[in-house]
């Protein structure tokens, strides 16, 4: 069995791997990857997995006054929908949106390792008003970019050939957004699509595009770091894609020695669309932003009380070569920002107070984590529920998202028709905007919130039941 919270780390007879936004790792590493073998029939039918899960669920479970025990597993054809009833009455309150799920292991660490996924390599978005399918990031390496989408493409029609395109609107009209989904078809590498779109510059394109592995890249290398000069100002811009990625550690080094280099003290951090992931990288954002604060505390990990005395952990801001102390932080967030992006923003208040803002919409709302527990011979990771997180005034309860609790706050834009990155973006012109002092719209707080993105505009395109690699990131395909 194995366990992980995107930061937890334990010595343990099993491993641990814990996420702010999928899962966790124990404090000391995490679950080595290993090869995974055949699974077994009897031991991996349905029922032994519902079994096994009730059993993780029941032992660790953050919430064990809300647990459904009358659920009965032949009830259901699957392990996720037995999942999702025994934690229904948690999801009933707003604790544990979907939370709480079962993926490949192998896929995951996939991800986790390399940034591995099979896909086009895109983010998608859906107008809810409109009902239209626009690509909102592309990432390099991948075979979308390659033939041609990228921000602001929108997706016109889709088929398995040029005879029997299908136009995105009826699709929408007759199935939602899952009509969509279903058309794009599976992630596997070599599944072909016909796609017909429209540029940003308007140009209307048609392509068959193969789905391939690619490597995805925590921070972009066309976008992800820039130094504005804003009226002769610099102003640091990292934006941040995921936290899941191994990789991201190296790349936020990188970042933030250009910041140091050039003697940044305002800061632009770009989490619009990230999902969280691993809580050791943000607990790395939390040294790289604190250089004058080596010992604080950063975040508090605190487990139901049966588990407290071993795994409630406390986490000190440490000292990295490449650490800065901002004067003054604008964050990007919109309604998929969730968990360890949450995470960061919510740590930084005991320490920058006024001088931080939340820039776009309300975030997701997600002050929880799951370790991910390990069973080798199914392949499963099952991400459970099993700790929460607070900051160093021990302020964490932020399931309505962070428009609350963040003393700034101004309402942008996703400008899905200027490159991520660009001062000109609608975000990132607002969030330059509080840097400089100017006045702006405060974000409205929504209650707990019920989807990934509610009330904005434009949705993340997420499939019912998401993958390893869509679970920590959002949209992707």
């Amino acid at each position: 069995m194995g366990i992980g919270r995107t930061t937890l780390t334990a010595t343990l007879a099993f491993s641990l791997v814990a996420c702010g936004g999928g899962g966790s790792s124990p404090p000391g590493g995490g679950a080595t990857p290993t090869p995974t073998p055949t699974p077994t029939p009897t031991a991996c039918s349905v029922r032994d997995r519902q079994d096994w899960s009730f059993a993780v669920i029941d032992e660790w479970y953050l919430f064990p006054t809300l647990l459904n025990r009358n659920a009965n597993p032949a009830s259901f054809a699957t392990v996720q929908d037995y999942i999702d009833a025994l934690v229904a009455p948690a999801r009933d309150q707003g604790r544990d949106r979907f939370f709480t799920f079962i993926t490949s292991k192998s896929e995951e660490e996939a991800l986790i390792n390399s940034g591995a996924s099979a896909g086009f390599g895109v983010r998608l978005g859906y107008d809810t008003v409109n009902n239209r399918v626009f690509v909102i990031e592309a990432f390099e390496n991948a075979p979308g970019l390659a033939a041609g989408l990228d921000r602001g493409t929108e997706l016109l029609a889709i088929g398995t050939s040029s005879s029997n395109l299908q136009s995105v609107s009826s699709l929408m009209a007759a199935g939602g957004p899952q009509a969509v989904i279903d058309a794009l078809g599976p992630s596997e590498s070599g599944v072909t699509r016909v796609i017909q779109f429209r540029t940003a510059a308007g140009a209307t394109l048609e392509r068959s595009i193969a789905k391939t592995n690619f490597s995805l890249d925590p921070v972009s290398d066309r976008y992800g770091v820039r130094i504005i000069d804003d009226a002769g100002k610099k102003v640091g811009y990292l934006n941040l894609r995921t936290f899941i990625v191994d990789s991201a550690d190296a790349d936020l080094r990188a970042a933030f020695q250009q910041f140091k280099d050039q003697g940044v003290t305002e800061l632009i951090i770009d989490f619009r669309y990230n999902g969280g992931g691993l809580v050791r990288i943000a607990d790395l954002m939390g040294d790289l932003m604190n250089a004058g604060r080596i010992g604080q505390v950063w975040s508090k990990t605190i487990v139901r009380d049966s588990k407290a005395a071993q795994f409630n952990e406390t986490t000190n801001i440490a000292a990295q070569p490449q650490s800065i102390t901002p004067t003054r932080v604008a964050f990007i967030g919109r309604g998929g920002t969730a968990s360890a992006s949450e995470l960061v923003i919510n740590s930084m208040l005991p320490y920058l107070g006024n001088n931080v803002a939340l820039v776009g919409t309300n975030t997701f709302g997600k002050p929880v984590g799951q370790f991910g527990f390990d069973r080798d011979e199914c392949d499963d990771r099952l991400r459970a529920v099993t700790f929460k997180t607070v900051n160093a005034d021990d302020a964490g309860d932020y399931f309505g998202g962070l428009a609350d609790v963040v003393p700034n706050t101004c309402r942008a834009n996703d400008d899905i028709f200027t490159q991520l990155g660009e001062p000109t973006e609608a975000s990132i012109a607002t969030a330059l905007d509080f840097l400089a002092g100017r006045s702006c719209t405060a974000i409205a707080a929504e209650g707990v919130r019920t989807t990934q993105a509610a009330g904005a505009e434009r949705l993340l395109l997420q499939p019912r039941r998401p993958n390893a690699a869509q679970y920590q990131v959002p949209g992707l395909f």
